[in-house]
């Protein structure tokens, strides 16, 4: 007799339908699907009808078709700066994008389209008991839609149960609900990579199947790169009746297998500090080949002498004294040896290991492994902010840094500004692990980190401790992170700083000035580290929307066309109408953006934004500067449309593209 189910124990009785469905499961599980009946395979399954409609190989799902309209509708939000809740806003190339992660890729799309070189993110896994957010069966209006996502409490906070819809596994479309709300990010995601571009997505046994499928369909299954495993659990396990599930994956697509230049891990070489006959060399790999399967009897063609010093046969004989086998066949081994790239250690026992010599100081390369060994647990995720936290447990689950250490290291692994986004930010182990390895390596990424203000639980430990949001504490760790490694920054500058002092107390030989110019340079180097990120906030448009009027409501209507006279919404201010603008001008966030002459100068000259007003001075001394482009609002000509011909025809004349909102 089987075990009773949690349905069984709420005190209801079953119905006559759910126990022939009980049963019918127990005898065809296969013809279920989310707990459906399929009856296209049950037909099959009984030799009935073999007939599958529209049959093709396809991953397909409820909602599949309405999730592209989703995808396609455009976004009119924009993001609003917050000045007071960033760290040095105005020179920092780190942006913190709090808001709803589907309207903020979309707001992206024109000013970081092509930009991006590495994408990770750890979405919901669909466990049973995430709560995301992804329209109801598609059956609610876009509407509906927007004001539940667009949900505030007196405060201004996104409401939790209007924003969010638990997807657990007693939902009709529960595989379905996750992919709709997976696919359109994933489009939208590749469309922000560079043609060199990669993405990690990280992921368990509930969805890896259907991720892969997915991806397969957005990046296309020849640019997939591998799927990751590494070990998230360890110890524990005793209340499991089948199986520890003590891994997770990270699956890894490029945007153009054409482009990629990741897969390989540079090996700096060791010096040449040995010297023969023919130059200077250092030791290279052994040439016996070691290993379970390195047997004289499993590999007999690889067991033969090669000559040795003084005219000795040389056997790959094995640590242990057994026969071996070389690493190459006979040829190869006799040209090693003709070439004199061939270093004999003699054991204790008589016998030698043979190493190759390498003559060249090139780096060499070797291959990243999916089986990432040195990443530690999830709960090296959970110590580092609970140490960031002084010891309150603010944020669940945390990836460990050692995980998106390695990943980024896959992923970015030249020195330029690369950006690096991740649109399902959490507590921000992404910039954490970004801020830290720039200073270890020198380099200068770049992080894009979008996250949800998701409400915190009230009994949480987060909340008690005055987080209101998971965007508040992600905020907080990135603040408390810079810090931790502007102090580790600050002594290694001490120490650097001491040793250059010591060095130009000696001899000034150019061994020594080598020296000194080198430390200077790191130091110069970890002053220049970007430990700083703007904060903005994904808000409604400053410039009214025009909306279709259904039926024939004259009072609508006359407030529609008001929209012509003064589009600007009243809730706008400059800072926030210049962000709008560039986004929506193709300009990135770290855009340079100076005020002078009553007018906003994007880049120098790339873009001029007119929205207070113009005087004949100011519009002489923008048409002299020859800007590329310049947007004026309307409203600052007034009444005055000789002004605005006259400005219109300079512009023209001068060769400036000039709009008017």
């Amino acid at each position: 007799m089987s075990e009773p189910t949690m349905q069984e124990l709420d005190g209801m009785s079953l119905s006559p339908t759910e126990e022939k469905l009980k049963a019918l499961r127990e005898v065809l599980p296969e013809v279920f699907t989310e707990n459906q009946i399929d009856w296209e395979k049950l037909k099959a399954t009984l030799g009935e009808n073999i007939n599958f409609s529209n049959e093709r190989y396809v991953l397909n799902w409820a909602g599949k078709s309405d999730a592209f309209k989703v995808l396609q509708v455009p976004s009119s939000k924009t993001l609003v700066p917050a000045r007071e809740e960033s760290v040095n806003f105005d020179e920092t190339q780190n942006i913190f994008i709090e808001g709803e992660n589907l309207e903020a890729l979309k707001v992206l799309q024109k000013s970081y389209f092509g930009k991006v070189k590495m994408i990770y993110i750890d979405p919901p896994y669909n466990t049973g008991n995430d709560s995301f957010i992804y329209p109801d069966k598609f059956s609610e209006t876009k509407a509906d839609y927007e004001k539940r996502v667009g949900d505030k409490d007196e405060e201004g906070y996104m409401t939790k149960d209007g924003l969010f819809k638990k997807n657990s596994k007693e939902n009709g479309q529960y595989h379905s609900n996750w992919l709709n709300m997976m696919m359109p990010r994933l489009y939208l995601a590749k469309n922000l990579l560079r043609q060199d571009g990669v993405i990690f997505v990280s992921i368990d046994d509930n969805e890896v199947h259907n991720l892969r499928l997915l991806m397969n369909e957005v990046f296309g299954e020849e640019n997939f790169i591998g799927q990751f495993i590494w070990q998230s659990k360890k110890g524990g396990g005793s209340d499991s009746t089948t199986v520890v599930q003590d891994h997770e994956y990270v699956l890894c697509y490029s945007k153009n297998m054409n482009f990629l230049k990741i897969g390989m891990i540079e090996i700096i070489p060791e010096p040449l500090d040995k010297k023969d006959e023919f130059g200077s060399y250092r030791r290279g790999r052994e040439l016996n080949k070691w290993g379970s399967n390195s047997r004289r009897v499993d590999r007999p063609t690889m067991w033969f002498p090669i000559p040795g010093p003084n005219c000795e046969d040389v056997y790959p004989i094995k640590n242990d004294g057994t026969e071996g086998c070389w690493r190459f066949g006979k040829e190869n081994m006799m040209k090693f040896v003709r070439e004199r790239n061939v270093e004999f250690v003699r054991r204790d026992d008589g016998s030698y290991i043979a190493y190759e010599k390498i003559r060249s100081e090139e780096a060499r390369f070797k291959p990243f492994r999916t089986l990432l060994k040195d990443v530690n647990a999830t709960s090296e995720g959970s110590m580092t902010v609970r140490d960031l936290f002084d010891g309150e447990k603010v944020f669940s689950f945390p990836k460990p840094q050692s995980l998106l250490r390695n990943l980024i290291t896959i992923g970015s692994p030249s020195f330029q500004e690369d950006i690096v986004l991740d649109f399902f930010a959490g507590s921000s182990s992404t910039a954490h692990a970004i801020m830290e390895l720039n200073k270890e390596e020198g380099r200068n990424r770049k992080y894009i980190c979008v996250q949800l203000p998701e409400l915190c639980e009230e009994k949480s430990e987060a909340f008690k401790a005055g987080y209101k949001t998971i965007a508040d504490i992600s905020k907080e760790r990135i603040r408390r992170a810079g810090k931790k490694i502007k102090s580790e920054i600050d002594q290694e500058i001490k120490a650097l700083a001491d040793k250059v002092k010591k060095l130009e107390g000696e001899l000034p030989t150019q061994e020594t000035k080598e020296d000194i110019e080198n430390l200077k340079s790191q130091i110069s180097n970890l002053q220049s580290q970007d430990l700083g990120f703007k904060v903005v906030k994904l808000n409604d448009s400053n410039f009214k929307q025009w909306k279709q009027i259904s039926g024939h409501d004259a009072q609508a209507l006359a407030e529609q066309i008001k929209l012509f006279v003064d589009p600007v919404a009243e809730s706008a201010t400059a800072e926030s109408m210049v962000y709008e603008l560039l986004l929506k001008s193709g300009k990135d966030l770290n855009s340079r953006i100076e005020k002078k002459s009553d007018a906003f100068w994007i880049n120098e000259k790339e873009l001029v934004l007119i929205l207070d007003k113009i005087s004949e001075d100011t519009l002489k001394e923008i048409i002299h500067a020859n800007p590329a482009k310049v947007i004026a609002l309307d409203r600052i000509f007034k009444d005055n449309d000789q002004l605005k011909t006259n400005t219109v025809l300079q512009m023209r004349d001068a060769g400036v593209e000039f709009k008017t909102i």
